[in-house]
Parts: structure tokens; C-alpha cells; sequence
């Protein structure tokens, strides 16, 4: 069903069927208006707690909070154990698919007995509530049995994307003083096995005189490839946690209880260690997992694509899909392994009701061709996820046509690993949503778009793109940096101290139906002779041309105007022109979407994208290409030789 606005021609209403069926109507956005703390005390008890809070918020202390005060639950028992005590023990809670085609299905009686054994085993080492782990896993199950048997013990886990480096590795280590890292001894890429653990030997060798705070590394064998070995530290996961105890008794923890440490990059090059703790973070990735994807226990079959290795894991795989009793997809591998198929087919086999995927892998779909999954029949799908940037509107109709039937209602989630969970997203059966827009803030959450002097920007203006700030605290946003608190301070509550409002970098406008649009970050906006320009807006403008499957835009260093913009584009199969006459029809089509002002100073077609395996452009190393700067670490690359064929092309 769509809607038509003059500002905006196309706009999808939920059908009527969804609606009736669907977990929020428009009275949350009421309640939560009416009494913000009494709402989220109301979502705090969907979960179990061992002792009640005295005090829903504290925020005296700001710009740190404290949520459900004096309260007590465990994290894990909420996740696994309360499930088995209400009598779904049998259910399904992960279909573990691998990459070369093994597979598993874990019930949540059988995650329980694996997360008992893993808690035990961790406590025979000596780790104690409060102690640190790291883990360095691919998408397995023992990833996550690691990262709950953590939760389950009071050990704050700091997990790190596979993909790194060692000296990455060792930063993290070092940073939160880890005690114990748990790893693989190597993981599957494209069908052949790559070592994993001589990363973790070299990340936890000592730098010179400096020893690391790695005690042990834990090893599950996964690829079954020879791994250096240290006796008295290494361990093997099937000789030690496979023979532990499956019985193990949760106990409670403070609701303030360190829960994990996400490491995200930061401007001064040094990683920013973004602390999540425990009641607050559980209560919102529950709740939005509930209402975002309309999620009915026992029902559904969720599947979110991201790694564990960032937040879109931690929160939407792990702590919220798990709270909620679903029964999720955890796939190992890339979507084009054996073949481009292999998304569509794990989708078929397994009845995939709500799929949850980024942008960029929308557009690698697209530039793949609709033939490939219309070879497969998709009719389980009932509700689409979008994360990770901003989605432009090409990218959103596509998904919904050929992915979601053109009956599927598209949830494009605004947050960041420093929110925890999301924060402005449509509901499913409430919103009117539009292509690539975020629309408004869940109920319980507050945003605003401001200008440079805090002032709200008038909606609907062209010219009114702002700063995206939170106005008012949640329960799953970041306490801190990991040992820093001038720096948690000075990055995100600095800009607008005056006011007391949270701001991370990101930029938006709102339109004169107060829908908002998340224009990507802040620093990602070009300034062209005075005018302030969006990366994205320019992106989607490119894409929207009919040749084009990607683009990536950079502000490059101009002599004249400031910045001038750089556009890398990568072509449909189906491309017909080429050459000057193809540029020529890029350039016009940014002139009209947007202005003559922002139509790129270069455009280079390119074979593929800089992608990290969380599938984000690496917008950094274009801007070095772009500048005929050396290239910066590209160890998180997924295939670092990608800029030999860049090169080939802006030569």
C-alpha cells in the first residue's frame, strides 16, 4: 500500500492485515510521551529480575547514568535459562549454517548445558566477576556459548572482529587487560582455511619487556589446520570446556555490572573502548528487537547477517533475539560462497521470516542481478531490516520489490555501538515509511536535528541539514570509555555541553512531514565553495542512475573550491554506456537530484568497493587514493588487492 506526499511521491503504509497482528500500535508512542521512566519500567519488566530496582534512572552524575538502580538480574539466565524453565527447552534457538556446508541446530536446552560448561571451566581458570575476555571467533555457535558464559559469570568480554590484525588484537588486549582470549585455531574463507590463532600467538607475544595480560588462550578447533602451540597456556576447547559440568547456577548482578567493551575507531587513531553494561542495555535490545521486527516467540525465524565482532552482533544475534526466545540463522559464511545463491537458499530452507542486512549488501544484490533471488521462493519473509548507513532510496525499493514481495514493511534502523541498541527506526504495523528515510525516534527515545548553535532546523528546508543529537538519556547508552572518562566527556557530550545533549557525528535533516533522514556522519559532509555537501545524498544520487550498482563519494583537497568531490562507482551488469558519454550522464544526474554545486569534480568506475567483512566502505583509503596520498592500514579489508584494479581505474 503506498502513500504520496508532494514532498516525497512515494510512501508505504503497513497493510491493514499487518497491522492488526502487529506487537506495537500507536498507543506506545502515547504511554511513552506521557511518562518516559514509567514506559521504560514497563519494558524493564519483560525481563527477570532477581531483586527490583529502587530508581528507574539516576542521572545526577550525567553525563554517566545509571538505570534500574540497585536492581539485579543476570544477563545469561535472562537469554537461556528462563526460556527452559518456562517449558521451551525443545525449541530451536540457532540454526547454525557453516560455510562449507556443515550445519547444526542447537535448542535451548542444548545452548544452556554449553553455556554451563563453559562457565564452569572459565571459573576453574580462576577468571572472577569483574575480570575481562577477549574473543577473536568467526560466526560459530561456541562464539556465542563464550560471550553468554562471560555474562553468565560477571566477566566483561570484549569481543574482536576476526578480521583484524595482531597489532589490533594486542591493542584491545592491553587496553582492557584481558586475562584470557578465547580463539579458533583458524576459519573458513571461500572454502579454504585461513589460521586464525598465529594472530592471537603474535597479539599476545611480549612487546618487548611488556608481557601481556593474556593468562591462557582457549582454542576451538574449527578448520582442523596445525597451530603453534604453548604449553601451560594454550588450551584446547574440546579437552577443557567439552568436558566440564553442564550444571551451573547463574547469580545475580548489579544492573550497573560491566557487561562488554566494543572497541570502535576514533578520530586521534587510538580505538575508543565503548562500555555497555547490563540492565539498561538488555532492557532496550529486548524491547527493539520486540517492536522493530514485530518478533513473535516461537514463530518467526529471525536472521541478522552482521558479525559479532560489531555491535549489530552483540545486540541484534546475541543479547536481544535470545532474551525474546527466537529461533535465529547464524551463518558462518560470505553470501557469494559456493555462489551467489546461498543467502536465498538458507533463507528457503529455513523459512527466514525477518532478514536484517546492510545497505551495501543490498547493492552488491543488486548489481548481482534481480534473477538470483527471483530463483528462489522468499514468500516467508514478512519483515526487512535495514543497518549499519544510511539506505538510499533505489537500494530501499529494490530490497522491498524483489526481496520483501512488495509486501514486506522496511525497518531502516538509525543507532551506533555508543546507543546500544536503536533508537529511530519505523514500527512495522505504525509508520508510513519512506524510501531511505529513518523516520522518527521509538517511543521512549528523543532526538532533534540542531544547527551549529543548538537551535532546531526548520523542517523541510533544503538547506536544513543539522546535527543529530539525543536530548534525553536511554537505558542502553554507552557509561563510558574504557578507562577515560575525559575522553567519553570531550567525544560525545562537548559539542553541545551547554545543552546536555549527546552528540556522536552524525548528520540529518527532517522534512515537512517530520520524517527524518540520516545524512551519514558529520565528517563525511564535503564543504564545495561554501556549501555544505553529504557524502551520502551524492551517493544516492549515483545510484540512482540506472548503470550504477555502487558508489562511494570523497571530499578531496581542492585548491579552489575547498573540497572537491571524488565518486567511485561500480556498474550494473547491465550497463550500456561507457567511456566520457556515461560520466557525462553521472554528472547530470547529481546536478538534478541535488545541484549543479555538487556534481563530483571526478568520477572513476571501478570493478569493487574498499569493504571491511562487516561489508563498510573503507572511505578513508579512497580519500588517500583520491589525493595520491600511501595507503593506510588496510588490514581490515576483505581483499586488500582491491586498489591495484582502483588505481587501473582512475588512471
Amino acid at each position: 500500500m503506498t502513500d504520496t506526499t508532494a514532498e516525497h511521491p512515494e510512501a508505504f503504509a503497513p497493510s491493514t492485515e499487518f497491522a492488526a497482528a502487529a506487537n506495537a500500535d500507536s498507543s506506545l508512542y502515547e504511554s511513552a510521551a506521557a511518562d518516559r521512566e514509567a514506559f521504560w519500567a514497563e519494558q524493564a519488566k519483560r525481563l527477570h529480575w532477581h531483586q527490583p530496582w529502587s530508581r528507574v534512572l539516576d542521572w545526577d552524575d550525567a553525563p554517566f547514568a545509571r538505570w534500574f538502580v540497585d536492581g539485579k538480574l543476570n544477563v545469561a539466565y535472562n537469554c537461556v535459562d528462563r526460556h527452559v524453565v518456562d517449558g521451551h527447552g525443545d525449541q530451536v534457538a540457532i540454526h547454525w549454517v557453516g560455510e562449507p556446508g556443515d550445519s547444526r541446530d542447537i535448542t535451548y536446552s542444548q545452548l544452556l548445558a554449553e553455556v554451563g560448561q563453559a562457565a564452569n571451566y572459565f571459573t576453574e581458570l580462576g577468571l572472577e566477576a569483574g575480570d575481562r575476555v577477549a574473543i577473536y571467533m568467526p560466526m560459530i555457535p561456541e562464539a556465542i556459548v563464550s560471550m553468554l558464559a562471560c555474562a553468565r559469570l560477571g566477566l566483561t568480554h570484549s569481543v574482536v572482529f576476526a578480521g583484524f590484525s595482531p597489532s589490533a588484537l594486542r591493542q584491545r588486549i592491553d587496553d582492557a587487560s584481558a586475562r584470557l582470549v578465547i580463539t579458533t585455531d583458524g576459519q573458513w574463507r571461500r572454502g579454504k582455511p585461513a589460521p586464525l590463532k598465529e594472530a592471537v600467538d603474535e597479539a599476545v607475544a611480549a612487546a618487548g619487556d611488556v608481557p601481556s595480560s593474556a593468562e591462557h588462550v582457549l582454542v576451538v578447533r574449527r578448520t582442523e589446520i596445525e597451530v603453534p602451540w604453548t604449553e601451560g597456556r594454550d588450551l584446547w576447547w574440546h579437552e577443557t570446556v567439552g568436558r566440564a559440568s553442564t550444571e551451573h547456577e547463574a547469580q545475580p548482578f548489579d544492573s550497573e555490572h560491566p557487561l562488554f567493551v566494543l572497541y570502535t575507531s576514533g578520530t586521534t587513531g587510538k580505538p575508543k573502548g565503548i562500555l555497555h553494561t547490563s540492565g539498561g542495555y538488555l532492557t532496550q535490545a529486548a524491547y527493539t528487537h520486540h517492536y522493530v521486527f514485530d518478533h513473535k516467540p516461537g514463530q518467526d525465524v529471525y536472521w541478522c547477517t552482521a558479525d559479532i565482532g560489531w555491535v549489530t552482533g552483540h545486540s541484534y544475534i546475541v543479547y536481544a533475539p535470545l532474551a525474546n526466545r527466537a529461533t535465529q540463522v547464524l551463518y558462518e559464511g560470505t553470501p557469494n560462497y559456493p555462489d551467489e545463491h546461498r543467502h536465498w537458499q538458507i533463507i528457503e530452507k529455513y523459512g527466514v521470516s525477518i532478514y536484517y542486512i546492510a545497505p551495501t549488501l543490498i547493492r552488491t544484490f543488486m548489481k548481482w542481478g534481480r534473477q538470483i533471488p527471483d530463483a528462489h521462493d522468499l514468500s516467508s519473509i514478512r519483515v526487512l531490516g535495514s543497518v549499519g548507513e544510511p539506505i538510499n532510496p533505489e537500494a530501499w525499493r529494490w530490497y522491498r520489490t524483489v526481496v520483501g514481495g512488495d509486501r514486506a514493511p522496511i525497518v531502516d534502523t538509525w543507532w551506533q555501538t555508543e546507543t546500544g541498541s536503536i533508537m529511530i527506526s519505523p514500527l512495522p504495523g505504525v509508520t508510513t515509511a519512506k524510501p531511505g528515510a529513518a523516520m522518527t525516534p521509538l517511543p521512549g527515545i528523543s532526538a532533534r536535528v540542531v544547527d551549529e548553535e543548538g537551535r532546531d532546523v526548520e523542517r523541510g528546508a533544503t538547506e536544513a541539514n543539522g546535527y543529530l543529537v539525543l536530548d534525553q538519556p536511554w537505558p542502553s547508552m554507552l557509561r563510558g570509555i574504557w578507562g577515560d572518562p575525559d575522553r567519553y566527556r570531550s567525544t560525545y557530550w562537548e559539542r553541545f555541553a551547554e545543552q546536555g545533549w549527546y552528540f556522536a557525528g552524525d548528520g540529518a535533516k527532517i522534512d515537512t512531514d517530520n520524517a527524518l533522514w540520516v545524512l551519514g556522519r558529520v565528517d563525511d559532509v564535503m564543504n564545495v565553495s561554501g556549501h555544505r555537501i553529504s557524502t551520502a545524498e551524492v551517493e544516492s544520487a549515483l545510484v540512482g542512475h540506472h548503470s550504477v550498482a555502487e558508489a562511494a563519494v570523497v571530499g578531496a583537497s581542492d585548491a579552489t573550491t575547498g573540497q572537491g568531490i571524488v565518486a567511485f562507482v561500480v556498474l550494473t551488469a547491465a550497463a550500456g554506456e561507457s567511456g566520457s558519454e556515461l560520466i557525462d550522464g553521472l554528472k547530470a544526474q547529481v546536478a538534478k537530484e541535488i545541484s549543479p554545486i555538487a556534481k563530483p569534480r571526478e568520477i572513476h568506475v571501478v570493478p569493487e568497493l574498499p569493504k571491511t567483512r562487516s561489508g563498510k566502505i573503507m572511505r578513508r583509503l579512497l580519500r588517500d587514493v583520491a589525493e595520491g596520498r600511501e595507503l593506510g592500514d588496510t588490514s581490515t579489508l576483505v581483499d586488500p588487492n582491491v586498489f591495484e584494479a582502483i588505481r587501473a581505474g582512475k588512471s
